[in-house]
Parts: structure tokens; sequence; C-alpha cells
């Protein structure tokens, strides 16, 4: 079974794992996980960067601590760079739970649109049973 087809699936997947270890500090506020979750965005980094040691890519370490910082001391400033991180998050169960575990209200996407009632179309044009004869 193949798990990755190509260089993008493995890139996503090193992307997910970023955003759970970043949710993972957001809930345990532990040193190990925000550890963890600088190691995983050192390895995204590598990846996009060359041999040359003076420009590495830096995006997600960078944003790791950030991110790190902003969860452990919430300020105006802090809040606007979680904000922000959670509007770049597509999964919307990641999103939610992202949210809920930074204590950062998230408005609705979407409306809810509540369920109509059923109506009894399913025997319209049949004759009733009194009309049926047996």
């Amino acid at each position: 079974m193949k798990l990755r087809d190509g260089p993008t699936d493995g890139h996503a997947w090193m992307i997910r794992a970023w955003h759970l270890a970043i949710l993972r500090f957001a809930v345990t506020l532990d040193d190990t996980d925000r550890l963890s979750a600088f190691a995983i965005a050192a390895g995204i980094d590598r990846l996009g960067g060359s041999c040359d040691e003076t420009r590495q890519f830096r995006f997600f370490r960078k944003m790791s601590a950030e991110l790190c910082a902003a969860i452990l001391r919430p300020n105006q400033t802090g809040d606007a760079i979680l904000r922000q991180y959670l509007a770049g998050i597509d999964d919307i169960r990641l999103k939610r739970v992202f949210a809920a575990a930074i204590a950062i209200e998230q408005p609705e996407t979407m409306a809810i649109k509540p369920r109509s009632k059923p109506e009894n179309k399913l025997w319209r044009g049949l004759p009733s049973r009194d009309d049926a004869h047996l």
C-alpha cells in the first residue's frame, strides 16, 4: 500500500504533523511538545532550502516561535498572530479544535439551515388502503 504518491503528499503530511504539534503544545503547554513542534518545523524548512547555510529557509521555525510565544503570553499582538494562523488552516476540524484549545471564538463560516420536516410524499399518487380491494 502506497501512502505517499509524490513529494507534495509527503510535504502535506509533514505540514499536517506540524499543525498537530502546534495544537498539542497549545493543549499541554509542555516544553517537550514545543521542542517537538520546532523539530518538525526545522525538518520542513530543510525541504525548501538549498545547501547554502547563509540562506536557509526559516519560515516554519519562525512561525513556530511566534505561535508558541503567542500561546504562552496572550496579548493583542499574539491574538492577531493566532487568528492569522487560524485563517490559514484549511482543515475545518483542525481549525475548530485549535480555536477551542486557545479559547478564540470562531465565526460560523456557514449558516446551518434547519432541516425541514419531511413531507409525506412517499405515498403521493397511490390509492389509499380504504380504496384498495384485497
